[in-house]
């Protein structure tokens, strides 16, 4: 069986009739001085708590060695060096191997198969949590920590005894569907929508014509991406907790900001001041500083999301750039066409004080030509 990380697989026969597992470990050593391992976790499918078989180049010889070590909470923490000390389960048998036989040395890429005969209880189940790791040294004959990219740190699943079943291949397709519409929907809402509302609620409030029009359709985009927004970042949250020791830190903290400030937005609408009230100036600058603060951490936050998912130069990310860059040339537009209008209204209100023009503000009339007098 190909288990998901580290291109490691295992092979095992499990006896029945008396509870004997003899199983193999294949993995392979990412430096000279490294460690590989596998074990079994009696509890659950994590890293503490696991009865692992490390084997790694012998200090003294160079020769390969195999050692049991029993995982506890300390490990993490790495408060003390991991220590060789009797397994807890019924082991029968051990023994590791290089693939290029006895003369073989220990290199990078260098493939090793560990070999174990478990006597498991009788009466219990048939599913065992399975987990395996490497490292890159070790000291004396402590291994030392491992890395914490995200497939070392999901190098762990369940296996049927008996069927073969694994739950590393439904568990990873769950996470690529989730990872996938997580990635989607806040994409449309923090990438497009918020952005989009922005840009409404700057330029079509100076169209007369439109009236209030302007407000409802700047509440309708922002309260869709609120929503569509509040979705995602539950996908994720709900992604973190299917992920354990799996954390992307800036990713996650700019979700939360950005979360946090799209809810206080929508809060804000119900203390929405009238226009006559004195406090209206103050809620309008919190409003504009919340509101755009929003929009940029949304939009930066969308770019961290297709690197921590692998897409920094997929097709999807080209999608978002063409939108966003769309978005931008309007906004572009809407800045320079309104800028036109401001110093053409400014001009004419100069020359309608100076007297050189008369009528209404729309300039319809025409110029006032006070040096030539009509008979």
């Amino acid at each position: 069986m190909t288990l998901p990380t580290q291109q490691a697989s295992i092979a095992w026969t499990f006896h029945s009739h008396n509870s004997t597992l003899d199983l193999t470990f294949f993995g392979s050593f990412i430096s000279p001085s490294g460690w590989v391992g596998w074990g079994i976790n009696p509890i659950s499918a994590e890293m503490t708590g696991t009865r692992a078989l490390i084997a790694f180049p012998d200090p003294n010889s160079s020769q390969i060695v195999l050692l049991p070590y029993i995982l506890d909470p300390t490990v993490k923490l790495q408060k003390t060096p991991l220590l060789s000390r009797p397994l807890d389960l019924r082991l029968v048998s051990s023994a590791v191997a290089l693939y290029s036989g006895k003369l073989a040395t220990v290199h990078d890429g260098a493939a090793v198969q560990i070999h174990a005969t478990l006597k498991l209880p009788t009466n219990t189940t048939t599913k065992i949590y399975i987990v395996w790791n490497r490292g890159l040294y070790v000291q004396g004959y402590s291994p030392t920590i491992h890395s914490t990219a995200a497939t070392d740190l999901s190098s762990f699943t369940t296996v049927d005894l008996l069927s073969g079943s694994s739950s590393a291949a439904a568990h990873q397709n769950n996470l690529a569907f989730l990872r996938t519409l997580h990635g989607a929907i806040n994409a449309v809402s923090w990438g497009i929508l918020l952005p989009g509302g922005a840009i409404t609620a700057r330029y079509l409030r100076h169209i007369q014509s439109l009236g209030p029009t302007w407000f409802y359709v700047h509440m309708g985009i922002q309260l869709s991406g609120f929503v569509l927004g509040t979705i995602g970042f539950s996908i994720g949250v709900r992604l973190g907790k299917l992920s354990p020791g799996v954390v992307y830190g800036l990713h996650r903290k700019l979700g939360f900001a950005v979360f946090c400030l799209a809810a206080l937005q929508t809060l804000a609408l119900l203390f929405r001041p009238k226009t006559t009230n004195k406090f209206r100036r103050y809620w309008k600058s919190y409003h504009h500083f919340v509101g755009y603060s929003c929009v940029v951490l949304g939009v930066v936050n969308v770019f961290q999301g297709f690197e921590v998912m692998g897409e920094g130069r997929s097709y999807a990310k080209l999608v978002y750039c063409m939108c966003l860059a769309s978005l931008v040339g309007g906004c572009v537009s809407l800045e320079v066409n309104s800028w036109i209008v401001f110093c053409r209204k400014a001009k004419e209100d100069k020359l309608r004080r100076e007297g050189l023009i008369v009528g209404s503000d729309k300039g319809s009339s025409g110029i006032h030509n006070s040096g030539i007098i009509h008979n």
